[in-house]
């Protein structure tokens, strides 16, 4: 069993100061919890502390380096999109749940591209789907990365031109109806049939999933852009790399879990986790210690139904970790009785945003991102030169 360590002892044995001590927290790198006897503190996992003070004594090889780079040690691509300090997450240095509670995904756009004029997301000739959905949005930006143009040697502001129509053609692929007189959030809430009270949570909750920092996701996008692969090249790459469950499709897991509480009841749910000893998805986040603050802000403003309510308190009493904004993107969907897939089609929508930002971003390296493989197969049987 682990145990945990207060911030001094964290800070002697790493020799570090109390700030690089947050931003291991913030980064996923060191694990905290409240202090039980003091609530104004927090403790530290001493086996993260351990793992720290061996890489540093590892030194800073290129081996070494270039192995932590890619899988967490180390910050591999400086940004200054959006990033988390003491538990909060920042646009540009602007508080992301601050700007959630006015902001729409257009003025955040605005926002994370830098752009020095107003983002529109209506009145393009996107193109009619007979259906909705993941199906259809992936092939559309398949067909437009097909024929479209290297963002290398293009002007910013042609991208941002660019990047409107093609977060407007995501939306509209998810089910957004087209409409040339209103923001991406009452589309949306119009093509789901949703009142405007839903089209607020909505614009809440687009802005709260527009970014979060480097991401595999974001990752994958800035790969494709540092290779001068086209705009929708790089955010099918990206949505592609969000797709999958451990990802931004973890809310997709989580609708199945409801389902099973809705079906069973909460009781024998929890009960049947935890007698396994297997994670409950949604619930805890390593980068938020203190609980995710947007899972917060957004079941904040509605009430998740009742089955659902007591199987959030339920988890939360009984392990001590709090929703994440996976259940609360989950629990909006299960409340209002979208589409199972509203959930990734809202959450791919929104994160477009910041993907085509990390993009955007990353064309001013001007450098192509190529990581080195280190081998480790069978040594080759090397052919003598005559």
């Amino acid at each position: 069993m682990s145990t945990w360590l207060s911030m001094n002892d964290a800070c002697n044995l790493l020799g570090v100061q109390p700030q690089t001590i947050y931003a291991y927290v913030s980064r996923g790198k060191l694990e905290a919890m409240p202090d039980p006897n003091d609530s104004r503190k927090s403790l530290y996992r001493s086996d993260d502390v351990n793992v720290l003070a061996k890489r540093k004594q590892a030194g800073r090889k290129y081996e070494t380096l270039a192995t932590n780079t890619l899988f967490g040690s180390e910050p591999s691509i400086p940004t200054a999109i959006s990033t988390f300090v003491r538990g909060r997450l920042y646009y540009r240095g602007q508080d992301a749940i601050s700007l959630s509670k006015s902001f729409s995904l257009e003025e955040v756009a605005m926002l994370l591209w830098s752009s020095t004029v107003s983002i529109d997301f209506t009145g393009r000739n996107y193109l009619s789907f007979q259906s909705t959905g993941r199906a259809s949005a992936f092939r559309v930006l398949a067909e437009m990365a097909a024929n479209g143009r290297s963002t290398h040697g293009r002007l910013i502001t042609v991208l941002h031109d660019e990047a409107q129509v093609l977060v407007g053609q995501v939306a509209s692929a998810f089910g957004a109806k087209q409409d040339l007189k209103h923001p991406l959030h009452m589309r949306f809430a119009k093509g789901l049939r949703q009142s405007n009270e839903f089209a607020e949570l909505l614009r809440m909750a687009t802005v709260l999933l527009a970014d979060h920092e480097l991401t595999s996701s974001a990752f994958a996008a800035r790969i494709a852009a540092s290779a001068g692969a086209s705009l929708p090249s790089c955010l099918l790459a990206g949505l592609a790399t969000l797709s999958g469950p451990l990802h931004g499709d973890a809310s997709g897991r989580v609708h199945s879990l409801f389902e099973e509480v809705v079906r069973l009841g909460e009781d024998k749910v929890v009960d049947h986790y935890l007698s396994l000893a297997l994670p409950i998805t949604g619930f805890g986040h390593h980068l938020y210690p203190d609980g995710d603050p947007r899972a917060k802000a957004l079941l904040d403003l509605f009430e998740p139904s009742k089955a659902i309510s007591r199987f959030i308190n339920k988890v939360t009493n009984l392990t001590g970790l709090k929703p994440n904004i996976d259940i609360a993107l989950a629990a909006l969907v299960e409340r209002y009785r979208l589409p199972k897939d509203a959930a990734f089609g809202i959450f791919a929508t929104a994160r477009s945003v910041g993907l085509i930002a990390h993009c955007i971003e990353q064309l001013e390296v001007r450098q192509v991102i190529r990581p080195r493989g280190r081998y480790t197969g069978k040594m080759p049987n090397l052919v003598k030169s005559s």
